[in-house]
């Protein structure tokens, strides 16, 4: 898969959420925000798409166990085991797995609550 095809939709991937703060009250001007993290799995072959950003959601990530393929403004990068990659406004990307192993990560971010 090359950098400049977008991606498929996503597959082969399980999202859990790991627990929450409700962020009104903690930090000024943070109603209706939380901070949330979650274990995202990606099965080898597996896609975190289709194209995605950030704005209004940064977080950051944490790469446990596998290697993630980033792929964001025309550069494909890969990530193993150890700190990831920031997730901020700028942030134009899709991810895959393109190992053998399962791809195990730790998201962190900032969302609006349902």
């Amino acid at each position: 898969m090359g950098s400049e095809r977008m991606a498929v939709e996503t597959k082969g991937v399980t999202v859990t959420v790991l627990g929450s703060v409700d962020l009104a009250g903690e930090i000024e001007g943070m109603a209706g925000r939380q901070l949330r993290l979650r274990l995202v799995t990606i099965e080898p072959g597996g896609v975190f798409g289709p194209i995605h950003d950030h704005i209004g959601r940064p977080g950051i990530v944490y790469i446990l166990q596998g290697t993630i393929t980033d792929h964001r403004n025309g550069i494909v990068r890969d990530y193993g085991p150890g700190l990831g990659w920031p997730e901020d406004r700028d942030t134009l990307h899709w991810l895959e797995n393109r190992g053998t192993v399962p791809a195990v990560e730790i998201s962190v971010d900032i969302v609006r609550q349902d």
